[in-house]
């Protein structure tokens, strides 16, 4: 995506761990994504993207760091299907909280709502075990604990 948006750089301060929910961050993100300007933009890119076929995709679990020659492959399989789609790749802060950030992103368009995407994949990880634990090759129970830690990268283990 070309367009950037500065008017969504207020940074969540909530817990992962707080009993409060986060109504700050879901009131912002719901005007952020309210706001006529914003819509446009979504709604415009779901039109482009909507009448695509999909791209063909099987999920793996890595085990091991990639070597370079994979990873540069890797890199590039991603630049051409993001180019497919008329996208071009962010480079993301790379915290430990860089695929929620990537996630936010594209979902609330700033990466600075991280902590609340991260917040909605746990619960969607502890409301639909069957469904992902095929994925994590370690104990289930123990992956979503990580999972819900700052700064634990989200395909570690």
């Amino acid at each position: 995506m070309t367009e950037r948006y500065s008017n969504a750089s207020v940074s969540s301060t909530s817990s992962l761990n707080s009993s409060f929910p986060d109504t700050e961050d879901d009131q912002t993100i719901a005007s952020i994504l309210a706001e006529e300007g914003n819509s446009q933009v979504a709604g415009g890119l779901g039109k482009r993207l909507s009448h695509l076929d999909s791209i063909p995709h099987t999920p793996r679990v890595n085990g091991e760091i990639p070597d370079v020659n994979d990873a540069t492959l890797d890199h590039e399989r991603l630049s051409e299907r993001l180019a497919t789609y008329g996208l071009e790749e962010l480079k993301i802060e790379g915290d430990g909280n860089c695929q929620f950030r990537a996630l936010a992103d594209q979902l609330f368009c700033s990466p600075d709502y991280h902590k609340h995407a991260r917040k909605q994949i746990v619960k969607q990880l502890k409301h639909h075990r069957k469904m992902y634990e095929g994925y994590v090759p370690m104990k289930y129970r123990s992956y979503v604990k990580k999972m819900k830690k700052l700064d634990f990268y989200g395909d570690a283990y």
